[in-house]
């Protein structure tokens, strides 16, 4: 690593931490010729990845997108902020797991509702009525006999 202030090439590490729930580790730093002393910070560069919305268009993946789904579908339910956290985040690691560059939307909405059913019906509900557009009244009574016919 290179002194930022004297650039010369030899730097010891004095401490490394992790940061950011481990997805980056702190590093004190002291350069071999100025002695100065400096932070770094070490990341993994993620690939980016691509949504392809049902329209053809895309854009950057955000897991707050999801996070901010399932919220709202969960508001005024018994579930923990900490849990749609955690759906948010496997659901991306599940994504990017799958070596793709760009990922289709009803990919993503179907992978919500998979992890949704198993921890509020109600919300379940709630995100598969605004993600598969039901048009009426039929439409949604036939996903709620589906989900009364699983249980």
């Amino acid at each position: 690593m290179r002194c930022p202030f004297c650039d010369h090439l030899d730097t010891r590490v004095l401490d490394s931490r992790p940061v950011n729930d481990v997805r980056s580790i702190r590093r004190r730093r002291e350069c071999a010729a100025c002695s100065r002393r400096f932070t770094t910070f070490e990341t993994v560069e993620e690939i980016p990845l691509i949504v392809v919305k049902k329209d053809g268009t895309r854009e950057q993946f955000s897991r707050d997108k999801i996070l901010r789904g399932l919220i709202r579908a969960c508001e005024k339910r018994p579930v923990a902020l900490e849990t749609l956290q955690n759906i948010a985040e496997e659901i991306e690691r599940d994504l990017r797991n799958t070596g793709l560059s760009e990922v289709g939307s009803d990919l993503i909405g179907e992978k919500v509702m998979e992890r949704l059913i198993h921890v509020d019906e109600v919300a379940y509900v709630r995100f598969a009525s605004v993600y598969r557009q039901f048009k009426d009244i039929t439409v949604f009574l036939k996903e709620l006999n589906q989900l009364l016919s699983k249980g």
